[in-house]
Parts: structure tokens; sequence; C-alpha cells
């Protein structure tokens, strides 16, 4: 249920598989949730700006159910770590929204998380 959107106007990096993998581990380790039902989704080369700039910048969202407010400084850590070191995106040109959804607001297999 944890799903990571990251959108960037950073291009596109040659291994896309090798940096969806690890920030799939990356947001489970960090949330202390099983790897198979996390989804991230990555959106580079998209038309952005930050502070009138063009440069390298990033919008994150990451949704899940059971986001505790107290953990989302650690994540926002991980998190911008994560793009500037694998995007280059400077962690000062990154936005990240948090989503505490509720278990019957996450559908999944037919259902929703409330039903498991």
């Amino acid at each position: 249920m944890p799903t990571l959107i990251l959108k960037t106007n950073a291009p596109r990096p040659a291994d896309v598989e090798a940096l969806l993998r690890d920030a799939s581990a990356a947001v489970a380790e960090a949330l202390g949730k099983p790897e198979r039902y996390v989804m991230v989704l990555l959106e580079p080369d998209t038309a952005m700006c930050f502070a009138a700039d063009t440069a390298p910048c990033a919008y994150l969202e990451l949704k899940s159910i059971g986001l505790a407010p107290e953990r989302t400084e650690v994540l926002s850590a991980t998190l911008c770590t994560f793009v500037e070191a694998r995007l280059g995106v400077p962690r000062e040109r990154v936005y990240i929204e948090f989503a505490d959804l509720a278990r019957d607001m996450f559908g999944w297999n037919g259902s929703t998380f409330a039903q498991g």
C-alpha cells in the first residue's frame, strides 16, 4: 500500500529499473512495511520550475496507511538523500507531500485494505 510518486524535471536515468527497485526498497525499509506492497512511479523529464527556476527539482508524494506524522521528518531526509544521490536534484529543491490514508480509502485486489 505504500506508494511513492516521484515527479522531476531531471532527465530519465540510464537504469530506470534499478532506480525503481532501490526506491522501493528504501520506502519499505523507512516505513517498516513489506516491500511486496510498495509501488513506485517515476515521471522524469516533467515540465517543472521551482522558485522561478527550471534547474533540477522534484515533487514527491508518499502515501501509506498508518503514516505517522512523527516519522515524516526522517522520511523527508531519507527521500531527499535518495533523490539527490540518484537524480542529482539538490534537497533544497525537493517538496514532499505525505498522506496517511484510511484503510478503506486504499483499494487493492478488488477490495480495500479494510477487508484485510
